[in-house]
């Protein structure tokens, strides 16, 4: 018997084109069934609209993610946002939210005006499964295990004081160039991954 694999994420297109990339969501059951994949559920960053169309042709099909990948964090709540388009829908489905980017891949904090901890802390105080953190020195890493031993959410007070300072930062997406570049977008430079799909 196969092993089981946790879980399956299909990608994304950079801009949405070839959403299934030669397979439909269907093709998943079998493997689902069967127990050869646990979960099932799809990343992007590009575009919060293609995770919504996502979400339509999975349900024109009768198909149910059980997780989705999406960035969430302090910059997004102004542009694009993921967060106040895609989150909602994935909680009301009861599709697991996995929150990345929440520091932006670092462009925010080059700004100097948001810390690390509180870019992790807006992050890790939206009603996700996980957020999904970059962890690239042991510094970066003692910090995230350090916010996540102590974790106390946000107040809606602290919350809104956030939001407030980051609203020119995130105008035009510019510090989140996982959207509004090719930077982070590995479909770009990588366009023979969108020819074909296997599970």
């Amino acid at each position: 018997m196969p092993r089981e694999i946790p879980l399956r994420r299909a990608r994304q297109g950079a801009r949405g084109e070839k959403l299934w990339h030669g397979t439909e969501p269907g093709d998943a059951r079998p493997c689902h069934s069967g127990n050869r994949l646990r979960f099932i559920g799809f990343t992007g960053h590009k575009d919060p609209d293609i995770h919504l169309a996502m979400l339509d042709e999975a349900d024109a099909h009768g198909f149910r993610f059980d997780a989705v990948q999406l960035p969430l964090n302090v910059l997004d709540h102004h542009f694009q946002s993921f967060e106040a388009k895609v989150l909602p829908i994935l909680i009301s489905k009861g599709i697991a939210p996995l929150g990345m980017k929440a520091l932006c891949g670092g462009d925010i904090l080059a700004s100097g005006k948001v810390a690390a901890a509180e870019c992790l802390r807006y992050a890790l105080s939206l009603p996700a499964s996980v957020i999904i953190t970059g962890c690239d020195t042991v510094e970066v890493l003692d910090q995230a295990i350090r916010m996540g031993k102590g974790f106390i959410p946000l107040s809606a007070h602290q919350t809104t004081a956030l939001l407030a300072r980051t609203r020119e930062l995130a105008k035009g997406g510019a510090l989140e160039q996982f959207k509004t570049g090719t930077k982070y977008d590995g479909t770009v430079k990588n366009p023979h991954w969108l020819e074909r799909a296997e599970v």
